[in-house]
């Protein structure tokens, strides 16, 4: 089965201003990180960064391939999943990995996690997620717990939420279901460090720290 890989980016992003090029304080750019990730993944082929401005070009790192997308994708209103089905047009595979810049710290580990499970053909699609154990509200009401009597949060009901930053699916749910999650997903679960996402300007301030923190000293220490 072939494996392609497509990092979507916009460089007229609203809440972040280039935050998917901005550099991390030794240099090192955002796209970067997905990028080797991608890279060292053993089950994926070949990688694309996928945007309609051509200077993200200067961006990309060797073994990454650049396909140019139309701008109209570079609205706010743009149907994503329209994106995805006009890039599975352009390049064909059998299964295709979405990885976003903005989940900067998503390991080689669990893209090969997700990917297999799609190859196994037990599953349609697979999506990255994170457990979520905690005391939910809606509006004035309590959703998972009782007021009077109140749980351990190891005991409250285990719930997911998507983290957006790896989408694994099949030609199949592309081209004809027009989505980027299949009837049948696998949960691939991740660390709380690789659901980091970046959506606003604190949050790449938090991804800042954690690449100096955590990724750097992981790496010394390796």
């Amino acid at each position: 089965m072939k494996v392609v890989a497509l990092v979507p980016i916009k460089l007229n992003n609203e809440r972040v201003p280039g935050k998917n090029t901005k550099s991390f304080s030794d240099g090192t750019p955002l796209i970067h990180m997905i990028l080797r990730a991608l890279i060292g993944a053993d089950t994926v082929d070949e990688i694309y960064v996928y945007c309609s401005n051509e200077n993200i070009k200067k961006y990309i790192i060797p073994g990454v391939k650049f396909l140019k997308r139309d701008e109209k994708y570079d609205s706010a209103q743009a149907d994503v999943n329209d994106m995805f089905y006009s890039f599975s047009k352009d390049v064909p595979a059998d299964i295709y990995v979405l990885a976003h810049a903005t989940a900067p710290f998503l390991t080689s580990k669990s893209i090969d996690n997700a990917v297999n499970a799609v190859k196994s053909e037990k599953y349609d699609s697979a999506i990255a997620v994170r457990k979520m154990q905690e005391f939910i509200w809606n509006k004035d009401k309590p959703v998972n717990y009782d007021t009077k009597n109140i749980p351990r949060t190891q005991d409250l009901e285990l719930l997911y939420v998507e983290t957006t930053g790896m989408y694994v699916f099949t030609k199949n749910v592309i081209q004809n279901i027009r989505s980027r999650i299949g009837k049948n997903p696998y949960l691939q679960e991740v660390s709380l460090v690789e659901a980091t996402d970046i959506n606003n300007p604190i949050d790449f301030e938090i991804a800042d720290a954690i690449y100096n923190h955590i990724i750097l000293k992981g790496k010394k220490n390796e």
